[in-house]
């Protein structure tokens, strides 16, 4: 049976409600990131104690927002030809809560034991952090473009790009910095750790951008 045009665009624009729930779920949790190292330069155990709590509820309605988008494109079937795309994307953005919980349970885990790390590297993490936030918030904006056409999300997504190569530039001068300093093998070794969640999280960031750029061409 030929379905009428309106009910593959009444699906379409189903699916790509829920995907965009499904991020803003991620992005609330990515909010709470640079919030942990601002604790972290402070030394506030407890509010990072309660940052880190959020952050696991976050992540719990993150992935509860995933099964969603599966059950929907379940439900809408083969009436939409990109499914497919739909759950990439939301996929690749699941990854990005995934990486900043584990960020923030190390990043806990050095402020629970009151490890030392100088000042200079504790304010780099801060840059970091806001650094690859503003990925997920450039994602974001591509997704918004999703409803308007390919020419805007593909140019949202070079924005994404953009804010992933400075993520790159601000990892490789902390990781530098972090080798180079007199730190403890604990302190070392969980600090490159997180440094590089936080680029592995901006690096999924872009990854869902591309994500986005092939369902512009199917919307």
């Amino acid at each position: 049976m030929v379905l009428p045009v309106e009910t593959e665009e009444r699906v379409k624009r189903r699916a790509l409600s829920v995907c965009q729930d499904h991020l803003r779920k991620v992005v609330d949790l990515s909010r709470k990131i640079p919030q942990m190292f601002d604790c972290f330069t402070k030394s506030d155990k407890d509010t990072a104690r309660r940052l880190f709590m959020e952050i696991r509820k976050n992540e719990e309605e993150v992935d509860s927002a995933r099964r969603i988008v599966s059950q929907e494109l379940a439900e809408i079937g083969a009436i939409l030809i990109s499914r497919e795309d739909f759950l990439r994307f939301t996929n690749l953005s699941s990854e990005i809560a995934d990486f900043c919980e584990g960020i923030a349970f190390w990043l806990l885990q050095i402020i629970e034991r009151g490890w030392k790390v100088p000042n200079d590297i504790k304010k780099d993490l801060v840059k970091l952090s806001e650094a690859m936030l503003e990925t997920v918030l450039k994602l974001r904006e591509t997704t918004i473009t999703l409803n308007y056409g390919s020419a805007k999300t593909l140019e949202k997504a070079r924005d994404v790009e953009i804010a992933e190569r400075a993520v790159d530039e601000i990892y490789r001068e902390v990781e530098l910095k972090i080798i180079s300093a007199n730190l403890t093998i604990p302190v070392l070794v969980l600090l490159r750790d997180i440094i590089k969640l936080l680029e592995d999280a901006a690096d999924k960031a872009e990854d869902a951008a591309d994500a986005a750029r092939i369902l512009s061409f199917t919307i």
